[in-house]
């Protein structure tokens, strides 16, 4: 039998960008759903999506295949496509400067390590549920901060 299948919704919220942040999880499987939120004093909007994804994949307690819905191009191209070279120019950019966020682009495919995670992006504020509720969680986390 295969790997349990999980659908993680993440979001990411930082306003003002940078400034007080929060990140959240919705983590789906069968019939049940799990919410996973944070907040940081001191963020960037980026920086949140990343945690919410870190976050999502850390809350699971076995290696599962995960689909992980995110509304960062950032978050999603730079997991699939970009991070190859920066572990190959020793987390420098082609123009040679230091990779912004290294440290969660290492935590994040650190925590991928036990899971098959297939990427999806979602179009923000287009009314799928699951990407509005991850917003409105990771905006309430934020404004805890307060």
């Amino acid at each position: 039998m295969g790997l349990p299948l999980v659908d993680i919704y993440t979001d990411g919220s930082c306003s003002p960008n940078p400034g007080r942040g929060g990140w959240a999880a919705i983590l789906c499987f069968k019939e049940t759903e799990k919410e996973v939120w944070g907040s940081e004093a001191s963020s960037t909007n980026n920086r949140m999506e990343l945690m919410a994804a870190i976050q999502g994949l850390a809350s699971l307690s076995r290696g599962c295949a995960v689909n992980l819905y995110t509304d960062s191009t950032y978050v999603k191209n730079g997991i699939t496509q970009w991070i190859h070279n920066w572990e190959k120019n020793n987390w420098k950019t082609a123009a040679r400067k230091d990779v912004k966020n290294a440290d969660l682009w290492q935590d994040l495919k650190k925590s991928m390590s036990k899971h098959e995670v297939r990427w999806h992006w979602v179009k923000a504020h287009a009314g799928h549920v699951l990407n509005e509720r991850a917003d409105a969680l990771a905006r309430a986390a934020q404004e805890q901060r307060a």
